[in-house]
């Protein structure tokens, strides 16, 4: 089984703020990609990585690999218009082979688990398709109108979905091959839209997704913590 884990960075991260693209920002004094890529290298190296970046991006990666001395091996393919286009760049670098496994990660996610890569691969070596997901901490609740009018729904029948999402090749690139809506939220959701079925595995719950300063204030306290526990 041959496995393949396509990175997207392909975003403009404004809400982070900054000049800076949220993939770029430093953390532990690395552009937070690094930091995701060399962790899941640590977590698994015979995956064979795929790194999505904007075109324009580049340049600046190839500067900062230098810069940072950055040795994880992977190939580029530039982002699309959309995460969908993006996710269908790196597909194009997938060889066609039988009993491929691809994960589809977020370039800004750098705390997931091994135990959740090595749960989402194999559910989805066996399933077909598998995704990680964690349960809703606060309450929520459901906007029914205008002036303000909600309504408390049930949070034990809603998750918070989290990636690596994982998929037999032989699910994933005809899914890719539809043609775009905006009702694609995550790989997961257009697997779906063809007519697949997806399980669930449990995320971890430090697998944040770094949107917001708030998030890399978060993350800042996590990596001197979370990460060199993970390694033990």
């Amino acid at each position: 089984m041959k496995k393949y884990l396509i990175v997207v960075a392909g975003g403009k991260g404004t809400r982070m703020g900054g000049e800076m693209p949220k993939q770029f920002q430093l953390l532990a004094g690395k552009p937070v990609i690094m930091v995701t890529l060399e962790r899941l290298y640590a977590i698994d190296p015979s995956m064979q990585f795929i790194l999505v970046l904007p075109e324009e991006h580049v340049e600046l990666w190839t500067e900062l690999c230098r810069k940072h001395e950055f040795v994880v091996p992977l190939s580029i393919a530039h982002g699309g218009a959309t995460r969908f286009h993006s996710v269908q760049n790196g597909l194009a670098l997938v060889d066609d082979i039988d009993d491929a496994l691809v994960g589809i990660h977020d370039g800004v996610r750098p705390f997931v688990s091994r135990q959740v890569v090595d749960d989402c691969f194999r559910e989805a070596w066996i399933h077909g398709a598998a995704i990680p997901m964690v349960d809703v901490q606060d309450s929520l609740r459901h906007i029914v109108g205008g002036n303000g009018v909600t309504e408390v729904v049930p949070r034990d029948r809603y998750r918070l979905v989290q990636t690596p999402q994982v998929f037999r090749l032989s699910v994933i690139r005809p899914a890719y091959e539809q043609r775009y809506v905006e009702g694609f939220t995550d790989d997961a959701s257009v697997v779906e839209a063809l007519g697949g079925k997806v399980v669930a595995v449990n995320g971890n719950r430090e697998n944040i997704k770094l949107t917001t300063p708030f998030d890399l204030q978060i993350a800042k306290t996590l990596i001197e913590c979370w990460i060199p526990q993970q390694e033990i």
